[in-house]
């Protein structure tokens, strides 16, 4: 590496990130709580010592250009070197258990937290930070070092991680209570072409799944609401406002109950699955090891049952 990087300061890669962060000095500077020209000053030394330009300015704002996205993924890593660090020190100091930062996909929260009160009980010491968003969202965070691990499905293509299996992910069709298919058994694609989807949003894994079971049936179903929840989607069903594909985990109490129920369509549930995932590079201290161990051997345990007429129709997708 070019041998000015060693004498970079945290204060400058800091102002790098805050500046690709925001996209501005201005933003960056109030961000850190600085002067621009303190700022500005913290980035023309940084690039002086890289030895090409980090920053490109564009009609969008500033820019990181490829030599500043490789140090920017630098100051990551250190920033989650010092995390660590002050974890490791407040646990020899015993002032607690250690820190655990978890992700998740939105539709993971109908049991991570179950999963997280019984490691809690195991290990009341042990601060647990957990961050809920769509796919998209989460596969980005992974990218970078904050996470010490994310729960999700399928895994993500850009980002070389270690996987560990959790269990069985079930996706059904819903609708409300009394739908006129309710009773039929065996339906086709096609039997549904008339009905009205409501769908997520665009970077959910679900809205994916929807994609793909349109273009593998050729259906071409009317589109109705796009919705950034399960929850919602959900009271939009029970209201009549159409059916929709959603995690079988999402709905089991519904369907116990019998607010909603899941039409029987060949070739459905779609079986995905559970994963534990952690960037194959990230270092974990071990309460985040201990963490991810009992989910692995634990965590199938916590996934909302399946109602029986799920079970006997369950067929794995690849």
């Amino acid at each position: 590496m070019p041998d000015g990087l060693r004498d970079l300061t945290i204060r400058q890669l800091r102002a790098l990130a805050a500046l690709a962060g925001w996209g501005s000095v201005t933003a960056a500077a109030n961000k850190l709580n600085l002067t621009q020209p303190a700022v500005t000053l913290q980035l023309r030394n940084l690039q002086d010592l890289a030895g090409l330009p980090l920053v490109q300015r564009t009609h969008d704002g500033m820019v990181l250009t490829g030599a500043g996205q490789e140090v920017l993924m630098l100051s990551e890593r250190i920033e989650a070197a010092i995390s660590a660090c002050a974890t490791s020190l407040d646990m020899i100091a015993g002032r607690t258990g250690g820190r655990i930062s978890i992700g998740a996909v939105s539709t993971a929260k109908y049991f991570v937290p179950f999963a997280i009160a019984a490691f809690s009980k195991l290990h009341p010491k042990i601060d647990i930070t957990l961050s809920i968003g769509n796919r998209q969202e989460i596969r980005q965070a992974l990218r970078g070092y904050d996470l010490d691990f994310a729960i999700m499905g399928r895994p993500p293509a850009d980002v070389d991680v270690d996987i560990h299996l959790i269990g069985d992910h079930p996706h059904i069709i819903i609708a409300p209570s009394g739908h006129r298919l309710a009773l039929n058994v065996g339906l086709s694609a096609a039997e549904l072409a008339d009905e009205t989807f409501l769908i997520r949003e665009q970077g959910s894994g679900t809205r994916m799944l929807m994609e793909q079971l349109f273009s593998t049936t050729e259906l071409q179903p009317k589109i109705g609401m796009e919705m950034s929840s399960n929850e919602t989607i959900k009271q939009a069903v029970i209201a009549g406002l159409g059916i929709a594909l959603i995690s079988a985990h999402t709905v089991a109490t519904e369907l116990e109950d019998g607010r909603l129920v899941s039409l029987n369509v060949t070739g459905l549930p779609i079986v995905r699955q559970w994963f534990v995932l952690r960037r194959k590079d990230k270092v974990l201290l071990p309460p985040a090891q201990a963490m991810l161990d009992y989910l692995s051997i634990e965590g199938a345990r916590f996934l909302p049952s399946m109602p029986v007429t799920l079970s006997s129709r369950k067929r794995r997708h690849r």
